[in-house]
């Protein structure tokens, strides 16, 4: 088998696994967000792994400008997957699909009018499309670490890494690449076809891995769905594993929570809170998942949070007290966190839930009730 027919192999190999891996999310995730986007990066991708086979422009013509376009916006849809899967507040916005738009648009006009044509703008605008995807792989590089040290679910955790640095290496050296130019010597075309074996290589070895990780029984669950269902917290059975949830230590994080209000604490981390409860980091992340649903550790603080300031803003003794007064009492930072998260949660600003609150007195006893468990 010769480099060009290898190539050609590999490269259908990719395509297949990422078109089962999108069908697969939108038949079994059809309304979360980061299964949709992660489809459309899987579409995205074996878009982009036809438009790299050699001769395919020459072969499918302008049958191939659909390919251009999304292989061209598709890392901006990676960054896109990448916050909306590691971020469970993230929420696609209207700016986003016009910003998607403007790059496909922008790769099919290089592609089937600037390069043929023989424009002047064609080089430099084709610089800043190889760049381009430089800047999404960084930004979804960031997302990750940034939101890394507060996820609570495991597999998404152990998955994070390998996606970003994964595909964000596959841009850079994409990118490189295309820069180097076209090769014009026999030992640089020779060069070139390994290139490309090694491209589609590595294209298939992250879609595998990819897709073994999101299609293996129980591992898409955990990724794609808002809320993990909390594990019964049940004594082990003789000679059997230890309980993943143990009620023992529910019992005692509720205390710290309810009781001691440990959620008060300016930038109080998981490791901190492990190390008051007595118990191994990963256990207590466990349990916050597992045990009382939670897929984040800032939502978990956040949930008894705002449940304090629900109270205070509905509590007539508390009327004239400042909301600044009341967010920063509950362990907010800032107003500015604490309007964004209050609203997300309740649907109003906190000044108009404290007027509807206080007009209904029969929502009062509701509201100045006892913080209750999530799940």
């Amino acid at each position: 088998m010769n480099a060009a027919a290898l190539d050609l192999f590999l490269r259908g190999g990719v395509v297949s696994l990422l078109v089962l891996l999108a069908g697969r999310l939108l038949a079994e995730y059809p309304r979360v967000n980061a299964a949709r986007l992660g489809a459309l990066f899987a579409v995205g991708s074996a878009a982009y792994t036809l438009c790299t086979l050699a001769g395919v422009h020459a072969w499918a013509g302008v049958g191939a400008a659909p390919l251009m376009g999304l292989a061209t916006a598709n890392s901006f849809v990676f960054w896109l997957f990448a916050c909306s899967l590691f971020d469970d507040a993230f929420r696609p916005r209207a700016w986003h699909g016009l910003v998607w738009l403007a790059l496909a648009a922008t790769g099919l006009t290089q592609g089937l009018v600037l390069v043929p044509g023989h424009h002047a703008a064609a080089r430099p605008l084709g610089l800043v499309l190889d760049l381009q995807p430089l800047l999404w792989a960084g930004l979804a590089a960031w997302q990750s670490v940034a939101t890394a040290a507060a996820d609570l679910v495991e597999p998404r955790r152990r998955l994070r890494l390998f996606i970003v640095a994964a595909a964000a290496l596959h841009s850079i050296v994409t990118a490189l690449a295309t820069l180097a130019g076209p090769s014009s010597t026999g030992r640089e075309q020779a060069a070139g076809a390994s290139g490309n074996l090694l491209d589609a290589a590595g294209l298939l070895t992250i879609a595998g891995i990819i897709a073994w990780s999101l299609l293996r029984v129980g591992g898409g669950q955990a990724l794609f769905h808002d809320r993990c269902p909390p594990v019964p917290a049940v004594p082990p059975a003789p000679e059997s594993e230890p309980a993943a949830v143990d009620p023992i230590w529910v019992t005692a994080l509720e205390r710290a929570m309810r009781l001691d209000r440990a959620y008060r604490r300016d930038g109080l981390t998981i490791g901190q809170l492990a190390v008051e409860l007595g118990l191994p980091e990963y256990r207590l992340r466990r349990l916050i998942n597992q045990g009382l649903g939670h897929r984040n550790f800032n939502a978990f603080l956040n949930h008894y949070r705002l449940a304090e300031a629900k109270a205070a803003l509905a509590d007539p003794a508390q009327a004239e007290v400042p909301i600044l007064t009341i967010a920063l009492d509950a362990g907010f930072g800032s107003l500015g966190p604490f309007n964004r998260a209050f609203k997300a949660d309740t649907g109003l600003t906190p000044g108009d839930y404290r007027r509807q609150a206080l007009a209904e007195p029969s929502k009062r006893v509701a509201t100045a009730s006892r913080i209750s468990n999530p799940a």
